[in-house]
């Protein structure tokens, strides 16, 4: 019989070592949306997000382990649903993990007492669900919106059979060369921003979700990223945030999750319908993007940071990670913020369903890589887009003066007067001896 704790018990677990406090919440609630109307948003102070929806998953276990929730740990489980809870927790006592219990008292005892700490990403809203955009779509008005003009997009890199072989309804398609010159890769011009943003019915105002369709990418393609487009989605953001656009939201877990949640796909081709004023001058905050006169800066700079978002054949220089740059290596000083396994993939970021990982997860990375929040971080990759992720996480986090450095290894490697590492960096090396010590 699982054991259930009591709020005074669990409140004296939350810094004990060795206890693992699980939320089976959906991602969402995690985070902060308050799903069934609970008067704080958010989950307890350093629990872990797991939730009942990936029991589906055959590799369950070695996404628990992922995490760090090791049999050795105490497991304490809570949720919405008592029997949510005790359906994870009887999948861990399966899986051989011996002390599992259940706390069913999260809503009516912890969220309603503002003596017990919880904990939830800073910008929430930015990052919605299936059930929020279908809302939104079906003419209500869902949590934390308050406007009357939106803009459904689905994102793609010149794939528009990604948007036509199924979309949400009402989406209509953008290709990332709209915000993004292909002989640069970086953001296009004021002007040309303005043109396209028009052209596609946004202005300033207008509420944006972007989402993308993950596609496998396959690094043999003439083009790897036309099947990347979830993360397409995030570097359209960016720009758009740069850009001036004031409320721009991210589907978490793009069009899987609207897969996932079994509502209605559509196939046709909608019209864009263009917008006559965008309503401020671009870009309104140019602090965003960072190009490389001033990346040169912050490398000099005690109090900021360029931080590499590429895999580490990519960092190391074992590859250039692209059939487009011949170049090999980083530029010297970078910060490593693994994105994994090559230029079209996130998994270092992701959860196992496409969703955002969980943040504390990521900072916990960043934090033991020297990447910490006090200082000017600029994001960078090969081209925009797996830096424009990066970027998003810490922007999501709150974290106060971060950009992406635009112009990334493909526009550092073109000038040979640049200087460029490669190998294992010392304090890698460093790093890996006292683990194995």
């Amino acid at each position: 019989m699982l054991i259930e704790k009591t709020t005074a018990e669990l409140s004296r677990h939350l810094k004990t070592e060795g206890v693992k406090i699980v939320d089976v919440r959906p991602v969402e609630a995690y985070n902060g949306w308050q799903l069934k109307n609970e008067s704080r948003g958010g989950h307890i102070a350093g629990a872990k997000s797991l939730p009942a929806k990936w029991l589906k998953y055959i590799d369950w276990i070695e996404i628990v382990r992922h995490k760090n929730i090791l049999p050795e740990n105490e497991i304490v489980i809570y949720g919405y649903a008592p029997e949510e809870t005790r359906e994870v927790a009887e999948r861990f006592l399966k899986s051989g993990y011996q002390k599992v219990s259940v706390y069913n008292h999260f809503a009516d005892e912890w969220v309603v007492n503002p003596s017990l700490p919880m904990q939830k990403l800073e910008r929430y809203k930015n990052l919605v669900s299936a059930e929020w955009v279908n809302e939104l779509i079906s003419g209500r008005k869902p949590a934390e919106y308050e406007n009357d003009n939106f803009v459904l997009v689905h994102s793609h890199y010149r794939n528009r059979d990604a948007y036509l072989s199924g979309h949400i309804p009402g989406a209509i398609d953008m290709d990332t060369l709209a915000l993004e010159a292909p002989e640069t890769w970086n953001r296009r011009s004021p002007e040309e921003l303005e043109k396209a943003l028009l052209a596609h019915g946004i202005t300033a105002d207008t509420t944006v979700v972007l989402y993308g369709k993950y596609m496998d990418p396959d690094n043999d393609d003439e083009f790897p990223g036309s099947a990347a487009g979830d993360i397409g989605a995030i570097r359209n953001a960016f720009i758009m945030l740069y850009a001036g656009v004031k409320d721009v939201r991210i589907l978490n877990g793009g069009f899987q999750s609207w897969q996932d949640a079994g509502f209605e796909i559509s196939f046709s081709d909608e019209p864009k319908k263009q917008a006559v004023d965008f309503g401020v001058s671009i870009p309104q905050k140019p602090e965003l993007a960072v190009d490389t006169p001033e990346a040169k800066e912050m490398i000099a700079s005690p109090n900021a940071e360029l931080v590499c978002v590429r895999s580490y054949p990519e960092y190391i220089g074992e590859v250039s990670g692209y059939n487009y740059i011949k170049a090999k290596g980083r530029i010297p000083g970078a910060l490593f913020a693994d994105c994994g396994s090559d230029a079209y993939h996130m998994e270092n970021y992701r959860n196992v369903d496409h969703t955002t990982r969980e943040f504390h997860e990521t900072e916990e990375i960043w934090m033991n890589n020297g990447i910490t929040p006090d200082k000017h971080l600029a994001f960078y990759c090969g081209t925009g887009w797996r830096g424009s992720e990066a970027w998003f996480n810490a922007w999501l986090m709150g974290w106060p003066r971060v950009s992406v450095y635009d112009g990334g290894w493909f526009e550092w490697s073109n000038d040979p007067e640049n200087p460029f590492e490669t190998g294992v960096p010392l304090e890698f090396e460093n790093r890996n001896q006292k683990i194995t010590s």
